[in-house]
């Protein structure tokens, strides 16, 4: 059984440790803790390693995040991995910080990322594990606290918050996006 598990973000420096990158810093972190190795290939970067019998594919998506569904079209016909196999981690405004929601299915919800995979690989009906960021702005200032740092109390609670979308979605891997929602989402 093959898994693609991708992390929405925007690559270059100026982006790295901003909400809108908690994408990539998740699928970091599980790359980190499962002794897999990133390498730069065709519209993203691309790590693989072993779970319970699974293989699991990571990718960070370098078509910057309003393109990210080129990148995911493209590795889901590559490696053959159905639309069901595919895991989407991805920020999220109207969910507190730290809060985890994973869906079968659902709508892109304004979030440009996930507008570009419903239109580039057939729909809204592949997994998504929503990670929220919160919406602690004024309004007229959703794009510069998407853009922007976290702040330090949010940086030293976000390893919690990783961790806890990690188990997410290998337990997505090897139970199911049923039985993982069951056990996961409050």
């Amino acid at each position: 059984m093959k898994y693609l598990i991708v992390g929405l973000g925007n690559i270059g420096p100026e982006y790295e440790l901003t909400r809108h990158n908690v994408g990539f810093l998740t699928v970091d972190r599980m790359a980190d803790q499962n002794g897999a190795e990133w390498k730069s290939d065709r519209l993203a970067f691309i790590a693989q390693f072993k779970h319970k019998g699974r293989h699991i594919y990571l990718i960070k998506p370098t078509t910057y995040m309003n393109l990210s569904g080129k990148a995911v079209n493209y590795w889901m016909k590559e490696l053959n991995i159905p639309k069901e196999n595919i895991m989407v981690i991805v920020d999220d405004v109207a969910l507190p910080f730290g809060k985890l929601r994973m869906r079968a299915k659902g709508s892109a919800a304004g979030h440009n990322g996930l507008k570009n995979i419903e239109a580039l690989c057939g729909g809204s009906d592949y997994p998504r594990l929503r990670f929220g960021i919160g919406d602690n702005y004024p309004k007229g200032r959703q794009v510069e606290y998407v853009l922007g740092r976290w702040t330090q109390k949010e940086i030293d609670e976000l390893p919690i918050f990783m961790d806890k979308a990690i188990e997410m979605s290998l337990s997505f891997c090897t139970i199911g996006i049923n039985m993982t929602m069951t056990q996961f989402n409050d």
